[in-house]
């Protein structure tokens, strides 16, 4: 099967290659799943998990890629909860990585079904981003209806998932980002916008939950914000700074098919939009993740036609 594979951490996406590698095989409650769409998530392959294993063994060459969507063509010994033939998207653990390829063996729980109206490349756009933003804003950030939350990255891929599930949830939503990005952030559902390169981040007062993709001086400068009882929710490691009255959590996205569930059902009823900025084949795929300018959105790599 063909595959982007990584063998050097030091030269990041540069050092991806399209290789041919074997099929895999399903292991004890894996299914092995086509794959027709896949996601990269930025910065994955800093992860120690994309070269090694959980007992620090080398894993090199590695396939990496997170976000799928596809077919299941076979089920490992006790795989329960699918079938062969059926459309999933989901997860995979990143100790195995592997959807930037035809086929992935991948734990059966960390799929969902994937509706026959909702395209594959929606599909792989979802896990990452949904997931991210479901658990950030209610599991850990646990949200509140009429709560106010500073959305950092707003026009980003996770960031509007945050807005827009924030908005739907009854939250005053104010997002942040580059000058060029305050319409797509206000299209996402952001009341309000920080351009945080000419804006002052003071000036949005207090607010009950922060939501940060950045870390840095912004962090710093976002903790103060926080009212009394309220969250700092980061995804780029263990929080810098912590509200002086509050709680400061840093979470690692895991894949849960009842949340991939609730937002492939928002995608469907309109309530939820994706965040895709460029699809690509796999023949194009090296390319596509080392892009010559600024993309806004993710990058889709659509593996089957």
């Amino acid at each position: 099967m063909k595959a982007i594979a990584v063998t050097d951490q030091a030269a990041g996406t540069a050092g991806m290659t399209l290789v041919e590698r074997p099929e895999p095989e399903p292991a004890i409650n894996d299914v092995v799943v086509q794959v027709h769409a896949s996601g990269f998530t930025s910065g994955e392959l800093t992860w120690p998990s994309t070269w090694t294993d959980r007992f620090g063994r080398d894993r090199i060459p590695s396939i990496p890629g997170q976000e799928l969507a596809g077919v299941v063509t076979a089920l490992g010994y006790g795989t329960t909860g699918l079938s062969v033939g059926q459309r999933v998207f989901g997860l995979t653990d990143s100790y195995r990585g592997g959807g930037l390829a035809e086929y992935v063996a991948i734990e059966a729980r960390n799929l969902a079904p994937l509706p026959g109206d909702v395209d594959f490349t929606v599909g792989a756009s979802l896990p990452m981003p949904g997931l991210t933003a479901w658990q950030g804003l209610f599991e850990h950030g646990r949200l509140q209806a009429g709560q106010s939350v500073l959305v950092h990255g707003a026009a980003g891929s996770v960031g509007s998932m945050v807005t827009q599930l924030a908005r739907e949830f009854g939250a005053y939503v104010i997002g942040t980002g580059r000058a060029g990005d305050r319409q797509k952030a206000l299209d996402f559902g952001a009341m309000q916008f920080v351009d945080l390169e000419n804006d002052a981040l003071e000036d949005v007062g207090g607010v009950d939950l922060v939501f940060d993709v950045i870390g840095g001086d912004i962090q710093r400068r976002s903790a103060g914000l926080i009212r009394a009882g309220g969250t700092l929710v980061s995804v780029v490691g263990p929080p810098e700074a912590r509200p002086a009255d509050g709680l400061a959590i840093d979470f690692v996205v895991a894949s849960d098919r009842a949340q991939l569930g609730e937002i492939v059902r928002r995608v469907r009823d309109g309530r939820l939009r994706t965040n895709i900025g460029d699809i690509a084949t796999l023949d194009d795929a090296v390319a596509a993740l080392n892009p010559t300018e600024r993309l806004s959105g993710q990058t889709i790599i659509r593996v089957r036609p």
